[in-house]
């Protein structure tokens, strides 16, 4: 460990993670739980990417939003599970500096985005069931592409402006951070210097990005459920109510978890419980949603029976 009274101005080259347990005796299980969780992460995500992709029956908006939605799931997976299942077989665990900044830039891009993805698929359902008649004029491809890029291209600007602020700043206190990944308050709570400046570029985009998506699924889903009330046929309305519930299920446990995590001043976080919520949305989340859609969706059942029969 590098401590300020040992190291004066002695820059930081690397960090080392402490992972999610320091008792010897979970590390095995652990090592195989979180193993299993990341191939069937791995394989749910890429299976959701490759049927959206190749079956002609699942060439439609709700589809290329899902497939960019495993898309997003499967880099922060990935940027986090590999490095994480290092930690339960190394004593040290350590990440250079600039593997470090790339570990926090990359994660964060891909969760930004899933926010704005999972806020897209919300209007996307609202036309579906509300405008069924301008539905491929409204969600032309061309909209559908531009709702996604724009996702990124915010994702990629947010992200490159918290972590430069950070990685500007000087880690004296110690180059120890207690979680299993590179993460904002890790790392701030290392930081020399004030951070109530980063802390509020922080707070202010994270209320930024989940407020503003929240009201775009909010008003979308209000407008479906007086959409659904209207409808004289009890079909219809199972049809409309099971094509929106996957997309519920996963908005509402990722958000809860989210609002959990940075909606709240450094002040009021302990890091076991922030440790917890992040191995939820990091690695469980990703893991549990290709398991929703596909359990919960007929045509995406369908798509995987055809492409077996092939």
């Amino acid at each position: 460990m590098i401590k300020m009274n040992e190291t004066a101005g002695k820059q930081v080259t690397e960090f080392i993670l402490m992972g999610i347990t320091n008792h010897p005796e979970y590390q095995g299980p652990l090592f195989f739980v979180f193993l299993v969780n990341y191939m069937i992460t791995v394989l749910g995500n890429l299976g959701i990417i490759i049927l959206t992709t190749v079956d002609s029956h699942l060439q439609i908006p709700m589809y290329f939003f899902l497939r960019h939605l495993a898309f997003v799931d499967l880099g922060y997976s990935t940027a986090i599970g590999p490095k994480m299942l290092v930690s339960f077989t190394e004593e040290k665990n350590i990440i250079s500096y600039n593997g470090c900044a790339m570990q926090l830039v990359f994660v964060g891009i891909c969760i930004t985005s899933e926010i704005f993805i999972l806020s897209a698929m919300a209007y996307d359902r609202y036309v579906a069931i509300c405008k069924p008649l301008l539905y491929v004029v409204i969600m032309s491809r061309r909209v559908c592409w531009l709702l996604v890029v724009l996702s990124y291209l915010y994702s990629i600007m947010v992200c490159l402006l918290i972590t430069t602020n950070i990685f500007i700043s000087s880690f004296c206190k110690s180059n120890v951070l207690r979680y299993f990944y590179c993460d904002c308050m890790p790392l701030l709570s290392i930081i020399c210097s004030d951070t109530n400046g980063i802390e509020l570029i922080i707070l202010t985009f994270s209320a930024i990005n989940l407020v503003s998506s929240l009201l775009v699924i909010l008003i979308s889903y209000m407008l479906i459920l007086v959409a659904i009330l209207r409808m004289n046929s009890s079909e219809g309305r199972h049809k409309a109510f099971s094509t929106c519930g996957s997309h519920l299920t996963v908005v509402v446990v990722f958000y809860l978890t989210l609002l959990f995590m940075y909606l709240q001043p450094q002040s009021s976080h302990s890091f076991d419980i922030d440790k917890m919520a992040s191995v939820f949305y990091t690695l469980i989340i990703p893991m549990l949603n290709p398991l929703i859609y596909s359990l919960r969706n007929k045509e995406v059942k369908g798509a995987l029976k055809r492409l077996f029969k092939k």
